[in-house]
């Protein structure tokens, strides 16, 4: 098993591939080798606004990102590939998506739906019935969502900018409530994880895909039932949407208990199920 399939862990938005590594390590106990990448605009490597981790934050709310010019083609050309590299190591790769992820991971496999026998969706993205992010998280579905506080006027600095790092105890509570309400809040340490800036293309931009390419690819969505960033309501919004678009491959659905970042809460118990999911496809 271990020797053919592989497992290719994009992340949603304001994180990276270092939030997979519990999720990792616990898969590979399951004889599953995995691989996370780091969208562009994300990472240890990843610009950030200059007063961001000074003294009273100088600027925060008014500098312009460095993630400004970033595309949706800039994304998907990135995540294209590294899903050509791992595909060139093992026969069988299956993609798991979170979040904003799973923009980039759906228009990946439209362009090239060899690249994955099987796609993830962790409480993510699906573009299949409307292409945009946005078109969901405005719709009457997510009405119920945490929200999230910004940082300034997305555009006018060109990010969708949060403050994991706030003085503000009422600013980093709202952070903690909607990706990981059911984290302890006296455990302090996601806010260091956490990015400042996400691209504006990750909830504005367009992901399009097609029953005849996208929909080719056979699909599983986690559904994540106390999700108070993307409330089930909205995640069953998707995938009855992607079904209707692509009827001849309609998702498997599952659930896990629990809040948005299940890869940080329970990696053992999302580990279990991505393994299951990655031996079958």
């Amino acid at each position: 098993m271990s020797a053919t399939t592989a497992c290719v862990f994009v992340h949603g938005a304001w994180h990276s591939s270092s939030h997979w590594a519990a999720t990792q390590r616990a898969l590979a106990a399951h004889g599953v080798p995995s691989v996370a990448v780091d969208l562009p605009g994300h990472g240890v490597a990843a610009p950030m606004p200059s007063g961001y981790l000074r003294q009273g934050q100088p600027g925060l709310a008014t500098e312009p990102s460095a993630l400004t010019g970033l595309t949706t083609g800039v994304l998907v050309d990135a995540l294209v590939a590294e899903l050509a590299e791992v595909r060139r190591r093992f026969a069988r790769v299956v993609l798991v998506a979170h979040s904003a992820g799973g923009g980039p991971a759906s228009a990946a496999l439209q362009r090239q739906p060899d690249l994955a026998e099987h796609v993830v969706y962790l409480s993510a993205f699906v573009p299949a019935g409307r292409p945009r992010f946005i078109d969901y998280v405005s719709a009457p579905e997510n009405a119920d969502a945490a929200p999230l506080p910004y940082s300034g006027d997305p555009d006018v600095i060109g990010a969708l900018r949060i403050n994991p790092l706030s003085s503000d105890p009422a600013e980093v509570e709202a952070i903690r409530r909607a990706l990981l309400n059911d984290w302890p809040a006296d455990r302090p340490g996601w806010r260091l994880a956490l990015h400042p800036d996400e691209p504006l293309v990750s909830l504005l931009g367009e992901f399009a895909v097609t029953a005849g390419r996208w929909g080719r690819v056979a699909r599983s969505y986690i559904r994540l039932g106390d999700d108070l960033a993307l409330p089930p309501a909205t995640q069953d919004l998707m995938i009855a949407e992607a079904d209707r678009m692509a009827p001849d491959s309609p998702f498997a659905v599952f659930s896990l208990p629990g809040g948005h970042s299940p890869f940080l809460t329970r990696p053992d118990e999302l580990a279990e199920l991505v393994g299951r999911i990655a031996k079958q496809a």
